[in-house]
């Protein structure tokens, strides 16, 4: 899990400056006309063939194999898509004092997207908490938020989240579950492959997302939607977030604690139950709010590089407190067996074989 280790030099995610440099290029240079039909048809594609590699990429035997520790996924699964949305109502009660109504739908938006799956392992790893735990929380949250934050956003955006119909419902069927469900169809087939060009995949992965960005900042600035946005509205937005960002920290570390997890257990909670996946929200966000996205990923934007922020700094503290030092103790002492008898130690070596 080194490769996924946060480095301690780098404040900003990368890929975050990369997406902000997407949006200002979409600021100077709008696609227009020809060019914006092109790029729409270009990022529904795009949206399509992520969805189909979310697909592949989903382990469905991890999936079942994680079920035996149902409890900790319930819990996860409550926080991402019950505990988030109550919040994301209640900031209702913001509007029009910090938040704009634009600004609060992408805030309520942000509130229903699954949790992430990379970050959230990466992050229970560097705190020495439950790493497949993390891997099952990740993946079950990602398969659920395929269809539970679609009708989680008719149900609670209705008509204002960019019109819910019949229309909205075929896209998002056509769009993301299809492909979906179409990866997961041929993941015995082209899983292997998948893996072994996973780099270059991720690469396509990634571009993919810039261009869904590109399209839906593009229609943004020639609808001239970005004039409702102001400095003093844009910090509002952050401190709501920053306060969302820490109530959920807090309840997922006290709230496990109180249902009865173990330290491992606890983290992997408390980093896949305060999380939101941007890879998966802004592919959602360009289906479901169509001409209006722009603004309704901002909010999603600004809180990945957030989360990314605060949980790089608890994950580093959480692996030098003193119950990851007895834990990693403990498992070192497991893992040296005690000296044994001369004469078994010849056979031991004779056979080939070890204690453990």
């Amino acid at each position: 899990m080194k490769r996924l280790s946060w480095p301690s030099w780098m404040p900003i995610d990368p890929y975050v400056l990369l997406l902000l440099g997407t949006v200002c290029i979409a600021a100077l240079l709008p696609a227009r006309g020809t060019a914006a039909d092109v790029a729409s048809g270009a990022s529904t594609a795009a949206i399509a063939f992520l969805f189909f590699l979310y697909g592949v990429r989903l382990s469905t035997r991890e999936a079942v194999d994680g079920l035996r520790h149902w409890r900790l996924h319930v819990t996860v699964l409550v926080c991402t898509f019950v505990v988030f949305p109550a919040l994301g109502l209640a900031a209702r009660g913001l509007v029009p004092v910090l938040l704009t109504h634009p600004l609060y739908q992408g805030f309520l938006f942000l509130t229903l997207v699954p949790s992430t799956i990379q970050s959230s392992i990466a992050f229970t790893s560097i705190a020495r908490g439950n790493v497949p735990a993390a891997i099952c929380a990740g993946s079950f949250s990602s398969l659920i938020g395929i269809v539970l934050t679609p009708l989680l956003a008719a149900a609670l955006l209705g008509s204002s989240g960019g019109g819910f119909s019949a229309d909205s419902i075929v896209k998002i069927v056509l769009q993301l579950l299809v492909p979906f469900v179409a990866g997961q169809l041929l993941r015995r087939w082209i899983g292997e492959f998948i893996a072994r060009h996973k780099k270059i995949l991720g690469v396509v992965d990634r571009g993919s997302i810039l261009l869904v960005v590109y399209t839906a900042f593009s229609e943004g600035m020639v609808r001239g939607i970005w004039h409702q946005v102001s400095a003093v509205r844009l910090a509002g937005l952050l401190a709501v977030e920053a306060v969302l960002l820490a109530v959920m920290l807090l309840l997922t570390w006290y709230g496990a604690k109180a249902l009865g997890f173990g330290r491992g257990d606890r983290i992997a909670i408390q980093f896949a139950g305060s999380k939101k996946s941007l890879a998966s929200g802004l592919p959602m966000a360009s289906v479901l709010f169509g001409a209006h996205a722009s603004l309704a990923v901002l909010p999603l934007m600004l809180f990945h590089q957030m989360q990314l922020m605060v949980c790089a700094v608890i994950a580093k503290r959480r692996a030098h407190d003193p119950e990851a030092q007895e834990s990693q103790e403990s498992q070192d002492e497991d893992a040296v067996p005690p000296a044994a008898p001369a004469a078994e130690s010849r056979s031991a070596v004779g056979t080939g074989t070890s204690g453990r």
